[in-house]
């Protein structure tokens, strides 16, 4: 089993949290991230979990939500060749006291670093959760990547190295499934009143 060390990790100030491994380094202290995001990264795999608090889409039918905000995504990011390699269908979990619908899907796309072009596309494996806070107006997302194949044009080449990252459980640490997996299902709301109704 790998040897990660997985906390419970405090989100939005405490507001709400989540747990995954400590290998996961806070963005927001390397450089700035919109009040709406929490973005963690591990540069030394080019792994990254993001937590995104969004106004709920009604026009979005929940069976295909988080497949919608995969599209989304790929098409905010300029992505080449999304394929849709799973999705899930509509579960109801609690968080607290209240039921919240939980879609996932996952989805392989071409991107690039923020100020990269084209032709330094990394193919990436992209891990999507939305979890529908109904209650309070809220689409949260909790999107994952992991690197397919790198790029040696890519930034993340001098880091990671291009081709094919060594896998996960090879390196001690656990795949970016299971790292997601952890994170959806540990994800909390410790006070509703983030959301300020």
């Amino acid at each position: 089993m790998p040897e990660d060390i997985c906390t419970d990790r405090p989100l939005y100030g405490g507001s709400i949290s989540s747990t995954f491994p400590v290998r996961f380094q806070d963005v927001s202290n390397i450089r700035q991230v919109p009040d709406h995001q929490e973005a963690f990264v591990d540069p030394s795999r080019d792994e990254s979990l993001i937590f995104e608090l969004l106004d709920l889409k009604p026009d979005v039918n929940d069976n295909g939500s988080a497949v919608w905000f995969l599209q989304d995504l790929a098409n905010e990011q300029d992505a080449q060749g999304f394929t849709l390699v799973e999705q899930s269908g509509v579960v109801e979990v609690p968080i607290g006291n209240v039921s919240v619908v939980v879609t996932t899907a996952i989805g392989q796309m071409g991107i690039s670093k923020a100020r990269q072009g084209r032709e330094a596309q990394n193919v990436v494996q992209v891990y999507l959760a939305n979890l529908r806070l109904k209650n309070v107006g809220t689409d949260v997302l909790v999107v994952a990547y992991e690197p397919i194949l790198i790029s040696p044009l890519s930034e993340s080449a001098a880091t990671v190295g291009a081709g094919l990252p060594a896998p996960a459980a090879q390196s001690g640490f656990l795949p970016m499934a299971e790292v997601f997996k952890l994170a959806v299902s540990n994800f909390k709301v410790n006070d509703w009143n983030l959301f300020g109704n």
